[in-house]
């Protein structure tokens, strides 16, 4: 490697991938690098701080050294770029060519391309999932269905792309960057993922009438925000942009940045659209950090935890009202539900449940919402409709009643504490069953009739090692513990329908690691891809 090489690529070759991996973009994900890796880590090594301190029994609180922030009233946020500006109903989903397509044609008002959570991060999916966004910003893409027809982009108004890198805990692999010691690691995915999409795109989109816009998941605190504000000046500059045009719109799925979120909209105020109520995440997140903390942080099944159960509508009053106050837009969670036309009952019960939670979230005052599947537009944007109409959003409809505490953003304490065989049952197969396909490069899959991705798996590991942990009984009156959980692990994986192919046994052993063990992994995708996903069998290329 020549002095100035600053990235190797080490991941497989395929067609058009030379198309992605240019010299000059390789280039520029080194600047990106060598600019901000070391603050990557910095912020990194703050998450391990803060997650000590929690365990040791410190509660997440308002921040004192930000109080000025929240009592200034002039500052504003950018707000909606071009294209943006009404997101009642967006989709979002994996970057593979046919789930982009139809996504695109979906008649969403915004596509959420998702490089992370619902991506199997193989190399093959990363770099084909740039070439999926690179075609489809030119209105080139298309994909061979089934039968042998080829599905093309619609010739009309298409959602407005708002791309979702992967987050600043994940590492790229396939990337090696020298760092400033001289020192060669793995790149960090988000700097991957940002820097490729944005180098060959953003002028694309500026032409096109739209901008480079993204969704910022997994942030912790206000100075992952600025990180991230920083990155997006810095390549304005390099690539030629006018200030601002990068937007963002963070994922508000951390219980850390629930306390933050003002001061993550003032942090990234000149890029920032808006902010996105998750769930899965969140709930994921609560339990990761109060795992510890004794028999009263204990949750009880995963399907009984709505959206109105009393913490997590705090949560959710407090984003829209806080999003207001500040000129963003606040966008909803997710429905996954998939419709099922050999099961009419069900079905029918589930768009009503759809319809009331999009119900509840407009008259809450939210600007938008998420859908997982097509099917679902017509019942999200209905709800929508009847009370935007023609307006593009509500953000003038401030929330100055909505007063939330610290204590009330905690309060798990008054949730039903019910755990059930069948929730532990379930927990065990959605991770099972997920993971499966996940190592098989899978990314989104049909599980109990709703779409999953990642944060479903990861909610179900976690539970499960919380109740094994207290040694929760069930409503039936079992006893959780290591030994029944692996009993029903091992009971799955003995009446799974088996295939050629299968990763079934690999699966269980990463659900035994991540959620039997008495450590506690952060993350199951980061020890999962380090020896599941990573392929750097072929010859090394470098790239100045």
């Amino acid at each position: 490697m020549s002095a100035h090489t600053r990235i190797e690529i080490h991941g497989p070759e395929e067609a058009r991938f030379d198309e992605i991996l240019t010299p000059d973009a390789l280039a520029f994900v080194a600047r990106l690098h060598d600019q901000f890796a070391h603050r990557r880590q910095e912020r990194l090594h703050e998450r391990m701080r803060r997650r000590l301190a929690v365990e040791n029994g410190r509660d997440f609180h308002f921040l004192a050294e930000t109080a000025p922030v929240r009592s200034d009233a002039s500052w504003r946020v950018a707000g909606a770029g071009p294209g943006l500006e009404d997101r009642r109903v967006e989709i979002t989903g994996p970057v593979d060519r046919e789930s982009a397509v139809k996504a695109l044609n979906s008649g969403a008002k915004a596509w959420g391309a998702d490089l992370e959570d619902a991506t199997s991060p193989t190399w093959i999916n990363i770099i084909d999932g740039q070439l999926t966004l690179f075609d489809a910003v030119r209105r080139q893409l298309a994909y061979t269905d089934d039968d042998g027809e080829i599905r093309r982009l619609h010739t009309g108004e298409l959602p407005t792309i708002v791309m979702r890198p992967r987050g600043w805990h994940l590492v790229e692999k396939h990337v090696k960057f020298t760092d400033r010691a001289g020192q060669r690691q793995a790149a960090s995915a988000s700097l991957v993922d940002f820097g490729l999409y944005l180098f060959h795109n953003a002028q694309k989109l500026i032409d096109s009438g739209k901008g480079p816009y993204f969704y910022l998941p997994k942030l912790e605190d206000h100075l992952e925000a600025r990180l991230w504000d920083d990155i997006f000046t810095f390549s304005e500059n390099a690539l030629g942009l006018a200030h601002g045009t990068i937007r963002a719109t963070v994922l508000i799925e951390t219980i850390s940045a629930a306390f933050e979120m003002e001061e993550i909209l003032f942090e990234l105020r000149e890029h920032c659209a808006g902010l996105n109520a998750g769930r899965w995440d969140y709930l994921f997140s609560f339990i990761k950090a109060y795992r510890e903390r004794g028999r009263q942080f204990v949750f009880p099944d995963r399907t009984s935890i709505t959206m109105t159960v009393p913490f997590m509508r705090s949560y959710t009053e407090l984003l829209v009202s806080t999003c207001h106050k500040r000129g963003a837009y606040a966008i909803g969670g997710m429905s996954a539900f998939i419709p099922d036309a050999a099961k009419p009952e069900l079905t029918q019960e589930s768009l009503a449940r759809v319809s009331e939670d999009k119900n509840r979230e407009v008259n809450d005052g939210f600007d938008g919402t998420w859908v997982a599947n097509p099917a679902l537009i017509l019942t999200a944007r209905a709800e929508f409709d009847a009370v935007l109409g023609s307006h593009p959003n509500q953000i003038e409809r401030q929330r100055p009643e909505v007063q939330v505490t610290a204590e009330q953003l905690l309060d798990v304490r008054s949730l039903d504490k019910v755990v059930t065989d069948a929730g532990v049952r379930s927990n065990v197969s959605v991770a099972l069953r997920y993971i499966e396909s996940w190592l098989r490069g899978i990314g989104a899959v049909e599980l109990e009739n709703i779409v999953a991705d990642a944060s479903a798996a990861e909610i179900s590991r976690a539970q499960l090692w919380q109740w094994i942990h207290y040694s929760t009984v069930t409503a039936e009156g079992t006893r959780i513990t290591t030994e029944s959980v692996i009993a029903e692990l091992d009971e799955q994986v003995r009446t799974a329908e088996r295939f050629d192919g299968d990763q079934f046994d690999a699966a269980a052993d990463i659900v035994r690691l991540v959620a039997l063990e008495e450590d506690f992994p952060t993350y199951l995708t980061i020890p999962a891809y380090a020896h599941y996903l990573v392929d750097i069998s072929a010859p090394e290329a470098m790239a100045a």
